[in-house]
């Protein structure tokens, strides 16, 4: 745990004054037109359950496709469906595959400790928000990159996506100008008779675009970043892990798992987090269809299960 006299204290390696506008102008920006959803001529039920059913959807990019896949490699995938759950991740706005998952793997290496990039132990908002607005040398260099995510640099996918950051800002953009213009469609096809078309078409398109796109970006920003901030502070713990990560149930129900946060800092390879009956990973479980339908191979089962197939395995031999 970090000492009592550098709680409170910036990360290690941050530059003072040096804000991340490249963060801090997107994130302020994108919470401001969520906020236009208050307005009730966007309101639509259609808009409310694309948004939910778009947090679940492309939140998994996050959590199953940056997280399990590329920073942990708990189960290895066709290159298509690689870069599919990596598609879903830029439309999140969550940076890089390279960049997040330096984040990531920096954090489990140093959790809870002084170049942990977010902990709470400095205080509940630099872990969940604050972390991303400083630059941190220690994070956001080529060199940090190489030493840290050498597998994901080489692919030339990912390191074009590195040179050119704003790919990911297009992909953002070109997604919205979808659900734009699915939306405008579908209000134009469906408008009631005596209604005028082009303006239900901009009702539509408009109500998709401010629920299903930036309200949605929010939610699962908030849902992400409680797994750095909540899921260390508040929960119960299932291993001695020498650091804060907590399970906590709140969290693993809006992030359909990775809220099993001790069970996952006690395992990080598994592809599941549940280590309990009532801890359920709906990632684990989705993670598993992919498998049974071919799209994932050498899912890496938890700790105690590889152990016990390990000892069945040796009990075979020895028979044997």
């Amino acid at each position: 745990m970090m000492p009592e006299h550098e709680r409170g204290l910036p990360r290690p390696n941050t530059v003072a004054g040096r804000i991340l506008w490249v963060y801090v102008v997107p994130i302020v920006l994108i919470h401001m037109l969520a906020l236009v959803a208050v307005v009730p001529w966007l309101f639509s039920w259609t808009g409310v359950a694309v948004m939910v059913l778009g947090v679940h959807v492309f939140g998994q990019g996050i959590n199953i496709g940056y997280h399990r896949l590329l920073t942990h490699r708990s189960f290895d995938a066709p290159r298509w469906v690689e870069r599919g759950f990596v598609l879903l991740a830029l439309c999140c706005l969550q940076d890089t595959p390279a960049r997040w998952v330096a984040n990531h793997r920096h954090h489990h290496k140093h959790s809870d400790t002084q170049p942990d990039p977010h902990s709470p132990l400095v205080n509940f908002l630099w872990s969940h928000v604050g972390w991303l607005a400083l630059r941190n040398e220690g994070i956001h260099t080529l060199s940090s990159y190489q030493a840290s995510v050498p597998d994901i640099i080489r692919d030339p996918f990912y390191r074009r996506l590195e040179k050119q950051p704003v790919l990911v800002f297009w992909a953002y953009a070109a997604h919205a100008l979808l659900y734009l213009v699915i939306g405008a469609a579908a209000g134009a096809a469906l408008a009631a008779q005596g209604t005028d078309r082009g303006v239900a078409a901009l009702q539509s398109g408009l109500s998709l675009l401010v629920w299903g796109v930036f309200v949605r970006t929010v939610v699962v920003w908030h849902i992400t970043w409680s797994v750095n901030s909540l899921s260390h502070m508040f929960g119960y713990r299932n291993y001695e892990t020498g650091e804060e990560s907590r399970n906590n149930w709140l969290v693993a129900l809006l992030t359909v798992g990775e809220g099993w946060h001790n069970n996952h800092h006690h395992d990080p390879a598994s592809a599941s987090n549940q280590h309990r009956w009532w801890e359920l990973d709906v990632s684990y479980c989705e993670i598993r269809l992919l498998e049974r339908i071919g799209l994932a191979r050498r899912v890496l089962p938890p700790r105690h299960l590889r152990q016990r197939t390990l000892a069945a395995d040796a009990a075979g031999a020895s028979a044997a």
